[in-house]
């Protein structure tokens, strides 16, 4: 009988093994090309990878993404306001 339950433990811990292995695998993979996606994004603007840079790059993309919403709107004015913010904000960061 015990041989019995230690087979079954080792037939689940093997299983749980592999559960993980793949996990890992897979997500390194992820990983790694949210990182290059990352920074061929940073090189071919020219600026640098640091979480600041980034977060003021999606800063300027989200005002110019309020400019889109404001030109569907038709309101030309807000449209003006939101693209003089967001290439702004985009100016100070790439060089």
């Amino acid at each position: 009988m015990n041989d019995f339950l230690t087979a079954i433990g080792q037939f689940i811990g093997h299983v749980i093994r592999f559960i993980v292995d793949a996990l890992s695998a897979g997500l390194s993979g992820l990983d790694d090309a949210a990182s290059s996606l990352i920074g061929g994004v940073a090189g071919g603007l020219g600026i640098p990878t640091n979480l600041l840079s980034l977060l003021v790059l999606v800063l300027g993309l989200w005002l110019l993404w309020k400019a889109f919403s404001a030109l569907r709107r038709r309101a030309v004015v807000a449209t003006l306001i939101w693209v003089l913010l967001g290439v702004s904000v985009l100016s100070w960061l790439i060089n």
